[in-house]
């Protein structure tokens, strides 16, 4: 674009004008007629159409290129998809995140040019979801100078598919996708080990157990524990809800498709996992309501013997709505309490 526009001036850059952002990704309807067409002509017909629809909007979907334009999905992971699903006939892929996406995560390093411009940016987007941006910067000429300024950092990670715009002011992080490949980047910067010793025991045993207990306890103990305690007062639920996800989908994929933050008719839920056709997890769907407790509250809450009943209600709501979209499902809901590093509880309801 830079190249384009300098020495080339009769030009003109129209990807952000209103009637040609939908040409950046595939809308809502385009994908719909594009996934109806791979079930038919990959796998068994339209029976399937609900649970793959949601396994797609939450890894692919929420890329929006005017603050109030369409959400669409991402057209080079969507179809990086359908391409897996159709030449496995019609079986969900092993792996959602195209491996060309992880390079490119490496972007911010270089973009950043230091580490701590990097972990600042990423505990912005990992631990608040949200980077905020100057919408002047969308419509000026586009600069290949300013690309490495600090102050236009959000506007590179927006033009290199990274985030996407939440609003007027503030960018995001657009699906479980790249939710993923951010935080597998933050866990290498922090230096948090990813030795699979400390985690495969607890994940062979669920294949028996099916418990989420030990999952949420080897999650505080092995993952969590390996921060320093000043970051448990900067840490909050969006954090946590975005590395057990990150953790469980390491060791779970092949068994479960993901959400977070799941839209429903009564609100968003936190987490859920819901089991793949195919697999012996079709039909189990675990749905969790997290909260986060920082140190000052910490001994209250480890202290009760059961969950607060608003969060009981609120679990509870969820679970229902997803019981009427997936009625074949055995739908299991839970409240996790992590209270700083002191310690955590989950209690199925």
């Amino acid at each position: 674009m830079d190249d384009l526009t300098s020495g080339y001036n009769i030009a003109e850059i129209l990807t952000l004008e209103p009637n040609f952002l939908n040409m950046l990704g595939f809308t809502y309807e385009e994908t719909e007629t594009y996934l109806r067409y791979v079930l038919d002509k990959y796998s068994t017909g339209q029976d399937r159409f609900d649970e793959i629809w949601q396994l797609i909007v939450s890894n692919y979907d929420g890329y929006r290129f005017r603050p109030n334009g369409d959400r669409l999905f991402n057209a080079t992971i969507l179809t990086y998809f359908f391409k897996k699903f159709a030449a496995n006939a019609g079986s969900i892929p092993d792996e959602l995140v195209d491996e060309n996406l992880r390079t490119d995560i490496h972007w911010i390093r270089r973009l950043t040019l230091s580490l701590d411009n990097a972990k600042t940016m990423l505990d912005a987007l990992v631990i608040d979801d949200e980077l905020p941006y100057n919408v002047a910067d969308l419509a000026s000429k586009f600069n290949k100078k300013k690309f490495f300024d600090k102050e236009f950092y959000p506007i590179s990670l927006f033009y290199l598919g990274m985030t996407t715009l939440k609003d007027k002011f503030v960018t995001t992080l657009p699906n479980m996708t790249m939710r993923s490949v951010y935080m597998d980047y933050y866990n290498q910067l922090n230096k948090i080990e990813g030795n699979a010793q400390r985690y495969v025991p607890v994940y062979r045993h669920y294949d028996s157990n099916r418990s989420l207990e030990p999952l949420v306890q080897n999650y505080f103990e092995q993952y969590l524990g390996q921060f320093p305690a000043q970051v448990f007062d900067k840490i909050n639920e969006n954090f946590i809800r975005c590395s057990f996800y990150e953790l469980v989908s390491r060791y779970l994929s092949s068994c479960y498709t993901f959400a977070i933050e799941q839209n429903n008719s009564v609100g968003r839920s936190d987490f859920e996992m819901t089991g793949i056709p195919g697999t012996d997890y079709y039909t189990d769907d675990r749905v969790v309501e997290f909260k986060y407790y920082r140190m000052k509250e910490a001994e209250k809450m480890l202290a009760l013997s059961e969950p607060l009943p608003e969060h009981v209600e609120q679990v509870k709501r969820y679970g229902e709505d997803t019981k009427k979209k997936f009625p074949n499902y055995n739908v299991r809901t839970y409240v996790v309490y992590i209270c700083a590093n002191k310690g955590w509880k989950c209690w199925e309801v």
